[in-house]
């Protein structure tokens, strides 16, 4: 087990990392603003029932802050136009008309920067101030054949009433009709999460309610964190740090938090959660006997590795940081004394580390009798996790509940 000192790091290394609440709610009022423009009389998309909500970090409770000032937040948001689906209109077609609706709410809001297309979203750009941008993918409800595809596989339909599809500039059909459009279920995928975190979220959320005197209805789910939420930050910023000249090959998000999702086995505490996650999460891969396969909970026929055999050097950049990640929280875990918790994760983790160790306050005194002083870092290094240094055999995961 690591020590109380580590542990107290760690707390603080989540916090520090975390966003600010008012980074939370400017996101909300941004994408519910868009939301109220495309119900307005006059919206070319309203007879289509839009729906506007954020998705990934954001919804997950997972978003850190940038590396730096000068990088943006990027709040992810989906377009669901509620009443179409893909035999009314091709991928062209549904990201031309929410286009247009986006760069007509842009010019009203008086927003300096133009409305940028991305691959699958539109960008909106907000003032430099502001620090985020909103990246908005139109989509379209795609249940019914979702269900048929999963029945046809025999797989679990559990999260299909929320499956949709999205529009890609690169898919083939782009320009024509057609049902084999890319898929997605970021409400699906939120929602497994969220089960993944177990009561002890609705737990600290009646906690806080009571606390305040409000309805537990009141309470934001940002204002709630959890450890799994908190772990999969660290994770993510030691991350960061390790891949900081190798963007293309560090390991993305969504992998690192489905397989810490699996891991995680209901803890308590930021460090028990961690360590239980670095030496479990390769356990929830699959291999089919040639590529490694980390199904999205929320669709299992997606593949979250599916470019790593066009890029075996991100399944490399995986494993080689995965192995560092146990390196380094071990390493930690053991350390009484804030220098060296400092120093054991600062050359990935980088200023984080020194702005987490102040946020514990002064250290405490340091007149301990040298015999006690040896038997607390030795009792330390006795509990300290051990993890594998061997990369494991990937195994197929036991349930995705």
């Amino acid at each position: 087990m690591p020590t109380k000192t580590a542990e107290d790091f760690l707390a603080a290394l989540a916090d520090e990392l975390a966003i600010s609440e008012s980074r939370y709610e400017q996101a909300r009022r941004s994408y519910a603003s868009l939301g109220d423009w495309l119900h307005r009389p006059e919206s070319t998309v309203v007879k289509y029932d839009p729906q506007v909500y954020v998705q990934g970090s954001f919804r997950l409770g997972t978003a850190i802050r940038p590396l730096n000032d000068e990088e943006e937040y990027d709040v992810d948001s989906v377009c669901l136009l509620r009443t179409l689906g893909t035999k009314d209109l091709t991928q062209s077609e549904l990201k031309t008309l929410v286009g247009d609706e986006i760069k007509a709410y842009r010019n009203a809001q008086s927003m300096i920067k133009p409305v940028r297309e991305g691959r699958r979203c539109w960008v909106l750009d907000y003032a430099d101030g502001a620090q985020f941008h909103m990246d908005i993918v139109p989509s379209v409800p795609n249940a019914a054949r979702q269900r048929l595809l999963l029945e046809t596989r025999g797989l679990d339909l559990k999260w299909s009433e929320t499956a949709m599809v999205i529009t890609d500039i690169e898919s083939p059909v782009y320009k024509v009709l057609s049902d084999d459009w890319q898929r997605s279920n970021p409400k699906g995928y939120a929602e497994w999460f969220r089960q993944r975190m177990g009561e002890l979220f609705e737990r600290r959320r009646r906690e806080l309610a009571e606390s305040i005197k409000a309805s537990v209805e009141d309470i934001p789910d940002y204002r709630i964190r959890t450890p799994l939420q908190s772990a999969i930050m660290i994770l993510k910023r030691h991350r960061d740090g390790m891949f900081e000249g190798r963007y293309d090959e560090r390991p993305i998000s969504i992998i690192i938090t489905t397989l810490a999702a699996h891991a995680y086995n209901g803890e308590e505490k930021i460090a028990d959660a961690l360590y239980s996650i670095l030496s479990r999460m390769d356990q929830f891969i699959e291999h089919d006997g040639n590529h490694c396969i980390i199904r999205n909970p929320s669709d299992p026929l997606e593949n979250f590795a599916d470019k790593w055999p066009e890029h075996p050097e991100r399944e490399l950049a995986f494993f080689e940081w995965l192995q560092q990640a146990r390196q380094d929280f071990e390493t930690l875990a053991g350390q009484v004394e804030r220098r060296r918790l400092i120093e054991s994760i600062q050359p990935r983790m980088g200023a984080v580390a020194d702005r987490a160790a102040l946020r514990l306050g002064p250290p405490p005194g340091t007149m301990l009798h040298p015999a006690t002083a040896a038997a607390a870092v030795g009792s330390a290094a006795a509990s300290t996790p051990v993890f594998p240094n061997t990369r494991r055999e990937p195994t197929s995961p036991r349930g995705f509940a």
